[in-house]
């Protein structure tokens, strides 16, 4: 407990943690509120006010975690207990039917099993793990043995509850309790967060998977925390201290717990009623709040689970049943090319409008080159086009039989259709590529990653004002960043002359970088902050890279031959080398890297996790690169330091097998005042 704080601001803080749990739970998991929404918003106020007062209060399970955390560097990793497994799928009766047989097989009985099914939403899964009745650590499916964590982020979604309660104090039921869940996006909800980002000119996300999806894996738990972000939880993984005899019975218990469990869940039905309720639900999936794309039929009973087992894919007692997929016919009216952020080429279909599951749809991703080709796809082509996952219009196939004659084939373009510049196709991809730096559709993205802070750092210059500036015609290219005029800015709309004063001197304190940070930012394929580094080292100065071959490339350790490759091809770009020119000519100083050794962290390596209090972790990464150590991504035995901050991952535990030295924040700061 705290010292020197009065009782009574304790005994505050304490009861209004508890009243906000109380009021999370009633609001988000049993829709039952007890307070208005303003009475709510005050009473977070006044804790956040008691926890700013006296921040030795802090708590991971506070109600105030959700609003979001310190920026990450990168996500950890963390082994799943029990695997996330994926579902196999059935798609007819006949389907379901062969899987009650094989279950009777397996567990050798002629007795009628028993199953519950649930809506199959069409979110990202995800793990909470508890400890003692708190949330410790969460994390996503990943690829079903090691998931990221993303503990932050999800704790800003309001119906995960942070304590283990059913809306009181915290209930030490069980040492370690792992839930499972799936994180989704409601269609209303999904509306009106695009038509925000629309309003900010901002892209629109595809679909509520997508945004949810990007939601959960942002850096920043503050962005995190902006996003309509619900759960549903639908098992468990490793739990102690709990007897638990049926699957539905844990549900029922988790719902007691605090956690949101889908009101549409069947439980304790006979296989009959099973494709009953499938036709019930599919007729009733438009009206929920919610994308469902099938139902999940599992067995009851955890003994026969257990019995069952699984594959190396998939459990062998459960079954996703899906929904017919939603298709009708067409005909391609024409075809379009668009030039996405990295210059990926994309061809689009336009299509005669068709009412697809009550949706109009007129246009159809064709993918790209070969898979017009594979498909045979012509203009004026009779297609039958599906939404799937219930959002995404895409061409199944052409019906050839109804071709007249006056079909045309489609060649992609050999030059870019937005800047005329040259088309580059690598021998192992798909996809086609413009790589003119200059090229429109792809300068706001890349003048967003020059700014950005692995890059030049400009302060202020984010992504609406980038947005704004590039419609406003005052940036082309991220050289133009360094000519940019006062008084043109300050008449700007929520500009004025202070704003626009800012952001000039912002521009100008940029202009002295160091050469692995503008090799960076200049955005070429495949040449992340790390490699960027390894080129700055080994080529000393920018010219010597511009001029280098691609075998002088790949002498150097951790530059491959594709990375060489796109080097070369981008310091061949005409366009580019000027963009290069005009950036050293308006008075950016590139420092040339010399070797750091002799820095007061001179060849140290260390490994970051978890949230540090006062630095972010890129601050923490360039502060150590600066001083001669290098930052790596994971332990091992080449490590000499992991810096751990809150809520650590997976290599906390690695280091301390291995024996690492493991220092926190303070510690951190003081080597860095301190002589070796």
């Amino acid at each position: 407990m705290p010292v020197n704080i009065e009782p009574v601001v304790l005994k505050k803080v304490e009861e209004l943690r508890i009243a906000l749990h109380r009021h999370n739970y009633r609001y988000y998991v049993l829709n039952d509120p007890e307070i208005s929404d303003a009475e709510y918003d005050r009473t977070m106020q006044a804790l956040i006010e008691l926890e700013t007062v006296y921040p030795e209060l802090a708590s991971p399970d506070s109600p105030t975690c959700r609003v979001g955390a310190p920026p990450l560097l990168s996500f950890d990793t963390v082994e799943h207990s029990v695997p996330m497994l994926s579902l196999g799928n059935g798609f007819t009766d006949a389907d379901i039917m062969d899987f009650d047989r094989r279950i009777k097989k397996n567990l050798d009985t002629d007795e009628e099993i028993v199953y519950t099914v649930e809506p199959k939403l069409d979110g990202v899964a995800v793990e909470l793990v508890y400890e003692n009745g708190r949330l410790v650590m969460a994390s996503t499916r990943g690829d079903g043995v090691n998931g990221e964590v993303i503990t932050p982020n999800v704790k800003t979604i309001r119906s995960v509850p942070l304590i283990v309660s059913g809306g009181g104090e915290v209930l030490n039921i069980s040492s370690r309790l792992e839930v499972r869940g799936e994180v989704f996006i409601g269609l209303e909800e999904f509306k009106q967060l695009n038509q925000e980002r629309l309003d900010q000119n901002l892209p629109p996300f595809a679909n509520p998977r997508n945004a949810a999806a990007g939601s959960l894996r942002q850096l920043d738990s503050r962005v995190t925390a902006k996003r309509p972000l619900e759960i549903f939880i639908y098992g468990v993984g490793i739990v102690t201290d709990l007897v638990l005899e049926s699957h539905w019975e844990t549900l029922h218990i988790l719902k007691g717990l605090g956690f949101r469990i889908n009101p549409h869940i069947r439980p304790k039905i006979l296989i009959k009623e099973v494709l009953e309720y499938y036709r019930e639900l599919s007729e009733k999936r438009h009206q929920l709040p919610y994308d469902i794309d099938g139902m999940v039929i599992k067995v009851d009973s955890l003994e026969m689970q257990k019995l069952l087992g699984a594959t190396s894919r998939s459990p062998r007692w459960a079954l996703a049943y899906k929904f017919e997929a939603l298709q009708e016919t067409t005909r391609i009216t024409g075809i379009e090319v668009q030039v996405g952020r990295t210059g990926v080429l994309t061809p689009v279909a336009h299509l005669d409008p068709v009412n697809i599951g009550g949706a109009m749809v007129s246009r159809a991703t064709l993918h790209n080159e070969d898979e017009i080709a594979k498909k045979g796809i012509r203009v004026g082509d009779k297609v039958l086009v599906q939404r799937a996952g219930d959002v995404i219009p895409e061409i199944v196939k052409v019906i050839t039989s109804q071709r007249t004659g006056a079909e045309k084939k489609f060649n992609m373009p050999r030059m870019c259709p937005v800047c005329k510049s040259e088309i580059v196709r690598a021998e192992d991809e798909a996809a086609a590529r413009c790589i003119n730096i200059a090229c429109p559709a792809q300068v706001k993205e890349r003048i967003k990653h020059f700014a950005s802070k692995g890059a030049f750092d400009i302060d202020g210059l984010g992504d609406k004002l980038v947005e704004q500036l590039v419609d406003a015609g005052l940036l082309f290219s991220y050289a133009d960043i360094f000519y940019l005029d006062e008084d043109k800015l300050k008449n700007l709309e929520r500009m004025g002359p202070k704003s626009a004063g800012n952001i000039i001197s912002a521009v100008a304190n940029s202009k002295s970088i160091s050469l692995g940070r503008f090799i960076y930012a200049l955005g070429i394929r495949h040449v992340g902050e790390h490699v960027a580094g390894i080129l700055a080292q080994a080529f000393k100065s920018l010219n010597k890279l511009k001029k280098a071959a691609a075998q002088d490339l790949e002498a150097v350790d951790g530059v491959g031959p594709v990375v060489a490759e796109s080097i070369v091809k981008f310091f061949t770009q005409d366009e580019n080398l000027k963009t290069i020119d005009r950036i050293v000519d308006s008075g950016v100083e590139i420092l040339w890297e010399s070797d750091k050794q002799d820095g007061v962290l001179g060849g140290k390596m260390f490994v970051l996790t978890g949230t540090l209090e006062t630095l972010t972790r890129e601050d923490a990464k360039k502060i150590i690169e600066e001083a001669g150590g290098k930052v790596s991504g994971s332990v091992s035995g080449k490590t000499d330091y992991l810096l751990a901050g809150t809520s650590p991952g997976s290599k906390l535990n690695r280091a301390k097998e291995l024996g690492i030295n493991i220092i926190d924040e303070a510690t951190f700061k003081k080597m860095m005042i301190d002589d070796w």
